[in-house]
């Protein structure tokens, strides 16, 4: 991979990563083709890989994606690391399986699974292969533990607070048959995400086995655990002793719209007939999460926020000692230079308690730090790529999963201290032998504020360097992410570049990887430094590679990357066509149509600077206009509202909604549609409707 301007220390690359990326068996170059939405969507998903106690088995899931029933499906398959085999859970019907967790002893698994209709945890002798059902709740179990001792369950459901899961599902079916239809709120959040508010929380349970019955650990929170949409088991800690639970939440009563604050409570296990509320141990009024307790349970490790209300500041780790409360902070950096602290994501002790691996961006991948616990010093393991659920293993290295922008996930041992370093599964090998992609390199140029910026450019898949090609000039959303070096499955860069297009990608100020103060600098600036980045950025990009067409460029942009499509349409006509995903096109209305406050009064600063209505008179370009009708981040009206705008005025103009999807488009279908759209569009006004090389797969 060819890097222009780039320092030293991005340049290098462990000798496992590079054996990671050359292990893709060979083909015949003649039965290979570009990258297309037919291959992203043939792909197998794998996710929350599980060690066994001994360290010879792991567990993980599976999603294969089911196109005739519009969705995917989720199986459990094991992988037997010293015999090098794999199995899967024997099936049942349409029934979906996922959370695999070991038994203390390894002899069996847990699982949650849509067995029963409803989704409970079920359980699988792994000697005799003999499958029964655990759990059998009034409401559906989101996610679960296995207790350190084997004694009970942590698990999640969620319910009305106040009231016991048999209430809430009454409460929730008689609402269901009433005649009349109108919701009554008092307070915000009525809508996140893409749900809107029926009353309940996502709560803690504990669940002694064999058989309950169960209780609520969060009696009297009006508050979630896991957190909504997207929270995990990450989110909560049993103690190695089984006798504590440290979890998070954002208990914050009508400030919660606006307020990012959420603290780690604690509650003894077991819990009393009557339990007693969790109490509150940490009082940052910023956000704190991901408890880890050390092998020993002497100490707590958490992520933690310094500046309330900024959903986007950095992380840091916090190690408090259990006996005494004292706190250090330990903070994550790159290197020993100027915008080198790093903002981890995902926490996971050795088990000596030496060491707490962690993952983070960095400069557009997502890597694995190791950071010493007594001297805070870290050191990076993994460079390049996207490192997903490290796992540490006694004596066995790390157990992870990693994906690139040519790999979909898979899962690899990593040693670290001389142990053999090995790749686990090979899923979708062959599937990707027959696949062209196109080729990656980074670049940088001064940007805003005289400082370096990176770029990323990934060349069509049947590169011609004799051509002159398209430019898809893709921006990203957040707007606090980054153009990570991953197998995307909404924006992949892959998917254009295979239906000829050279993909262009700017980290512009805002982005995250490059240091917080990077990061900040897109606060009350949404269309100055970032749009100045984009201009110099592609301007670059024109320079660097001669076979870039100046004269026929798209831009695209989601969330974002879709407000500043919305800026660009009034601001230049260098674009001959541009794709507007749940754009932001009046800042002040949008304000106060998001479901949370945090967001814009952090972000925006003055909402009628920088804001694309105002400029609307000035839009001549054409554009494609997509939004899903549940997104209650970027409400669809605002989509709504700018096409009436392009519409009067005469500029061409298409609106493409999903009235079933949110602010990501999901469902595969939905999703075939989505892709397509958009290729189609970028194909009428850069390449005639004569010219469809490489766009099927």
């Amino acid at each position: 991979m060819m890097v222009k301007n780039m320092p030293s220390y991005c340049q290098p690359f462990l000798s496992l990563f590079i054996l990671l990326c050359l292990a893709l068996p060979p083909a015949a170059a003649a039965a290979k083709h570009p990258f297309s939405i037919t291959d992203l969507l043939a792909m197998e998903r794998i996710a929350d890989p599980q060690a066994s106690p001994d360290a010879r088995r792991v567990a993980y899931t599976v999603q294969q994606t089911d196109l005739a029933a519009n969705r995917g499906r989720l199986s459990i398959h094991i992988a037997d690391l010293r015999q090098g085999t794999f199995s899967r859970l024997p099936a049942a019907g349409e029934a979906d399986d996922a959370n695999p967790r070991w038994s203390p002893d390894g002899r069996s698994l847990y699982f949650l699974s849509t067995r029963s209709g409803a989704q409970q945890v079920w359980k699988i002798n792994l000697r005799d292969q003999n499958i029964r059902q655990v759990t059998s709740l009034p409401l559906n179990v989101r996610l679960f533990e296995v207790s350190p001792d084997g004694r009970f369950l942590i698990l999640a459901m969620a319910v009305i607070p106040g009231k016991t899961a048999e209430e809430t599902r009454e409460i929730i079916a008689a609402r269901a048959v009433r005649p009349e239809s109108g919701l009554t709120y008092q307070r915000l959040m009525v809508r996140s995400w893409d749900t809107w508010s029926d009353g309940t929380r996502n709560h803690l349970f504990y669940y002694p086995l064999p058989g309950g019955p169960v209780r609520d650990l969060m009696t009297g929170m009006d508050a979630d655990c896991p957190s909504r949409p997207a929270g995990g088991a990450e989110e909560f800690s049993l103690a190695p002793d089984s006798r504590t639970l440290v979890f998070t939440a954002k208990d914050e009563g009508r400030r919660e719209a606006w307020s990012t604050n959420s603290d780690l409570f604690v509650v003894s296990l077991p819990p009393a007939a009557q339990p007693a509320p969790p109490r509150r141990i940490t009082t940052n009024p910023a956000t704190d999460t991901q408890p880890r307790f050390s092998p020993d349970g002497r100490t707590l490790a958490y992520l933690a926020m310094s500046r309330p209300g900024h959903e986007a500041d950095r992380y840091r780790i916090v190690v408090r000692n259990l006996a005494d409360g004292r706190e250090r902070s330990l903070d994550l950096r790159a290197e020993a230079a100027a915008g080198a602290d790093r903002s981890p994501d995902y926490l996971a002790w050795s088990p000596d308690g030496k060491t707490i691996y962690c993952t983070a961006e960095h400069l557009g991948q997502h890597v694995l730090f190791a950071v010493d616990v007594a001297t805070g010093k870290s050191r990076l393991l993994m460079k390049t790529g996207n490192t997903i659920s490290p796992q540490p293993l006694a004596s066995r290295g790390l157990l992870l999963a990693w994906n690139s922008l040519i790999q979909p996930t898979e899962l690899y041992l990593l040693g670290t201290a001389g142990e053999e370093s090995r790749r686990i599964t090979k899923t979708n090998d062959h599937r990707l032998e027959n696949i062209r992609f196109g080729k990656m390199e980074s670049f940088t140029f001064t940007g805003a504020k005289g400082d370096t910026v990176y770029g990323r450019i990934v060349y069509p898949a049947e590169f011609d360097p004799a051509r002159k090609y398209p430019v898809a000039f893709i921006i990203h959303g957040g707007p606090e992410t980054s153009n990570l070096n991953e197998f995307h499955y909404r924006w992949h860069p892959q998917i254009y570049a295979g239906a000829g297009y050279a993909v262009i990608q700017i980290e512009f100020h805002g982005s995250t990887g490059y240091g917080q103060d990077f990061t900040d600098a897109i606060r009350g600036d949404w269309g100055g430094a970032p749009y100045e980045d984009l201009r110099k950025g592609l301007a670059a990009a024109l320079g660097y590679y001669p076979f870039l067409d100046a004269d026929r460029m798209a831009a695209l942009g989601p969330s974002y990357g879709g407000y500043m499509i919305n800026w660009i349409g009034g601001q230049e006509h260098r674009f001959r066509c541009l794709v507007s995903h749940a754009g932001i096109f009046d800042k002040r209305m949008a304000h106060y149509e998001m479901d949370t406050q945090w967001f814009p009064e952090w972000e925006f600063g003055d909402p009628g600077r920088h804001n694309p209505l105002d400029n609307v008179r000035n839009w001549h370009t054409p554009v494609l206009i997509i939004a899903g009708r549940n997104d209650y981040r970027v409400s669809y009206t605002q989509s709504l509202a700018l096409f009436t705008a392009l519409q009067r005025q005469g500029v061409p103009s298409e609106l493409l909604i999903f009235p079933d999807e949110g602010h990501w488009i999901l469902k595969p279908q939905n999703s075939r549609q989505w892709h397509e759209a958009v290729l189609d569009w970028l194909h009428r006004w850069l390449q005639g409707q004569d010219d469809k090389k490489g766009r099927e797969g």
